[in-house]
């Protein structure tokens, strides 16, 4: 999850935990020490955020238009136009070696400082680091919300899924956008099969996803494991339950890492 961009912290962090899998994997530091990637140690998509994005190529406004750069790009402009192209993939390329080494030279930099520290120490810091993150112990979904005002589109969010609330994150946003507790959730389940209908109270929450039948699923356990009624479907009649019936989950611990299918649990195995 900290590889793939879904635990939001500090790029500082970020180095410091990769200093911890190399004192977890290699103990003290050593010049003869296997190093792995970088990428198996640290984010890429954060070097690559450093990078200017591409220019912008304005579009066509007519057929006309379109046909013109079609035959010019047919001839010596295209031939420009793709030297042009190769030297600034050339360059991206050699900024992000010099990112990268950059990068690697200030997590060795902090490797160096762990000296003594053994293999379940080690881990133990990784993962303190990572729970400090209010999202740790959930499960993350790639979720776009539809559920936004008249004529807007679709918001891509993460939908983490916890022991305690269901909660929305902006991507890389370490803060959730909206937090429901399960007492507040009035019914779940799929309206199609690529999306899942969320009602709290008096809000209806529609998300397009490839994963309905897993968000069901998962929410299904949790209230399943703390003894809860099972939330009714959306085709199902609501019930009221006993005033005795617990409507707030226990919290738990982390679920069982499992194979990454974009919604990867939280572990304490995140590299």
């Amino acid at each position: 999850m900290v590889l793939r961009g879904y635990v939001p912290t500090s790029e500082e962090t970020l180095q410091t935990l990769a200093a911890l899998r190399l004192q977890s994997l290699n103990s003290d530091f050593s010049t003869h020490a296997p190093f792995p990637r970088l990428e198996e140690l640290f984010p890429p998509h954060v070097l690559h955020a450093r990078l200017p994005p591409p220019p912008h190529r304005p579009p066509a406004k007519c057929r006309g238009a379109r046909l013109r750069v079609g035959l010019l790009a047919g001839g010596l402009w295209g031939q420009a136009l793709a030297k042009q192209r190769a030297e600034r993939d050339q360059r991206l390329r050699g900024r992000l070696r010099e990112e990268g080494a950059s990068t690697m030279a200030a997590i060795v930099e902090k490797w160096k400082l762990l000296q003594g520290m053994g293999r379940p120490e080690a881990m133990a810091a990784y993962v303190a680091l990572v729970r400090e993150w209010p999202g740790f112990g959930s499960t993350l979904f790639d979720v776009d919300l539809h559920a936004s005002p008249v004529g807007a589109g679709p918001q891509h969010l993460w939908l983490g899924i916890g022991a305690k609330a269901v909660s929305l994150y902006k991507p890389g946003e370490p803060e959730p956008l909206d937090s429901f507790c399960y007492g507040r959730i009035s019914s779940f389940g799929a309206s199609d099969s690529s999306t899942f209908r969320l009602s709290v109270e008096d809000r209806d929450l529609l998300f397009e996803t490839s994963q309905v039948d897993e968000i069901a699923q998962l929410l299904n356990t949790y209230l399943t494991s703390a003894g809860a009624r099972r939330l009714p479907r959306p085709q199902d009649p609501p019930t009221s339950p006993p005033a005795s019936e617990p409507t707030v989950l226990p919290q738990g611990l982390c679920p069982t890492a499992g194979p990454w299918q974009l919604r990867p649990p939280v572990s304490s195995s995140h590299s």
